[in-house]
């Protein structure tokens, strides 16, 4: 974006309407209303120093190494706020939508569906086809590789893995068809847990970057004799549409 934040509306409810003979009244039917919805970027930066010495010396060029030790860590940090992140100064993560969530009456829509369930076939079936059909058609799996590990195990009733491992480069393997995306900074299968997520993230979730690509100032005089790296990266995130993904907690 080109302006700190990223601000849509949310559309609560449709149109009324309804069915009427030629010569029948038409009385005024309701309105849908809308909503808000704003997307600040929040900034991560850090800020390691490293001798002038050491850049002269080194046998590798050591000023490339950290920006790209800088790049990793900044991807590693957004990745941990789009799940957990409270909003504040950073994105709002989507584990937070649920009810008692930092940031449950954040958005106009309500809060995320939250499933109980154990994991066995039936119950990831039942969860997967709650999801309404228009998001299912674009869903994927998000989980960490613990809760991958168990749900390779689980089979059906004629006795078939639900789990297919893909046998193509670069894609992602399916569970009950659907493709799976393994982040772990989801949580655990543990009992109280939201190990699993199942939707449409591209309808659900926005992640927006006030500019792509780290920035980075190198300054050699603020603290002589060492040349500070100062980057800093402006991203924010949260739910677009909480009818988009469900999470699934296991029962405690």
């Amino acid at each position: 974006t080109s302006v700190g934040a990223f601000t849509t509306l949310w559309q609560s409810g449709n149109p009324g309407s309804g069915w009427v003979g030629e010569t029948a009244a038409r009385p005024q039917t309701s309105t849908p209303t809308f909503a808000p919805i704003t997307f600040a970027a929040g900034e991560i930066y850090a800020n390691p120093a490293a001798t002038q010495r050491i850049l002269d010396d080194a046998a590798i060029d050591v000023g490339a190494w950290l920006i790209e030790a800088l790049r990793v860590e900044f991807n590693r940090q957004e990745g941990i706020a789009f799940l957990s992140g409270d909003g504040v100064n950073k994105p709002a993560g989507l584990l937070t939508y649920i009810a008692g969530g930092a940031n449950e009456t954040t958005h106009p829509g309500g809060a995320l569906t939250v499933v109980e369930a154990a994991i066995s076939v039936d119950a990831l079936v039942d969860y997967m086809y709650g999801l309404a059909s228009p998001y299912r058609a674009n869903a994927t799996w998000l989980m960490s590789s613990l809760t991958a590990a168990a749900l390779t195990k689980l089979k059906d009733a004629d006795g078939n893995l639900i789990w297919r491992e893909s046998l193509i480069v670069g894609q992602p393997a399916t569970l009950l068809g659907r493709p799976v995306e393994i982040d772990e900074g989801m949580p655990a299968p543990a009992a109280g847990n939201l190990p699993i997520a199942f939707g449409d993230f591209n309808a659900g979730y926005l992640i927006n970057d006030r500019y792509s690509s780290v920035r980075l100032l190198r300054d050699p005089y603020t603290n002589k004799p060492f040349v500070m790296f100062y980057a800093t990266k402006r991203v924010g995130g949260g739910v677009l549409d909480p009818n988009a993904i469900r999470l699934l907690r296991i029962p405690t």
